[in-house]
């Protein structure tokens, strides 16, 4: 059986009550968001002790930095899984820093440092441009396949992680994976 998604949280409305110092809001937050900012660390860094500790760090920045959301700037969650992402990256970065380079290294890494920050920064927009649209490219999916797709995606799972969740053949699995990518291609075009 798949696992449904949780109840919609008003992220702004949660924020805010983490400004007010409302520690049933961050527990909210923490339970509607957890596994899937879990996943985002892990993407990044691919140790779990690692992302777990970001996953920590992230908690306690956004309770304590909370009234610093700027709706004006863009979506509370937007801004609360950047708060985990820019954890991630900069602990990756600083693991990185450990390591004896030579300057061509150094300058080869700055500019491909500089090049994924604008990069970013693009797709941040165009982020925001296609959300609608993949809703409901993600909507028009057979249900099981959806949920292969977000476990996938958004949860960090391995083909054989969902293959166990959802109670299915692993080569189902890959294949309704790899059609539904294909249906969210042809949708979003």
């Amino acid at each position: 059986m798949p696992h449904e998604p949780p109840v919609d949280l008003d992220y702004e409305a949660t924020l805010a009550a983490c400004a007010a110092g409302d520690r049933q809001a961050m527990r909210r937050l923490y339970e509607h968001e957890g596994a899937r900012l879990l996943g985002v660390a892990l993407r990044i860094v691919r140790q779990r002790a690692l992302a777990e500790d970001i996953v920590h760090d992230a908690c306690l920045n956004i309770w304590t930095r909370a009234a610093s959301f700027d709706a004006q700037r863009g979506s509370a969650r937007g801004w609360i899984y950047s708060v985990v992402r820019n954890l991630a990256l900069n602990a990756v970065r600083d693991a990185g820093r450990h390591a004896d380079v030579d300057d061509d290294t150094t300058q080869a890494l700055q500019d491909a440092q500089a090049a994924l920050a604008h990069r970013e920064v693009a797709e941040a927009f165009e982020l925001n441009a296609s959300l609608g649209r993949l809703q409901h490219c993600l909507e028009a999916l057979d249900p099981a396949r959806r949920y292969c797709v977000l476990h996938a995606y958004v949860d960090g799972c391995s083909h054989g992680e969902i293959a166990e969740r959802l109670g299915a053949p692993l080569g189902t699995v890959k294949a309704w994976i790899r059609r539904s990518l294909t249906s969210l291609r042809e949708c979003m075009a």
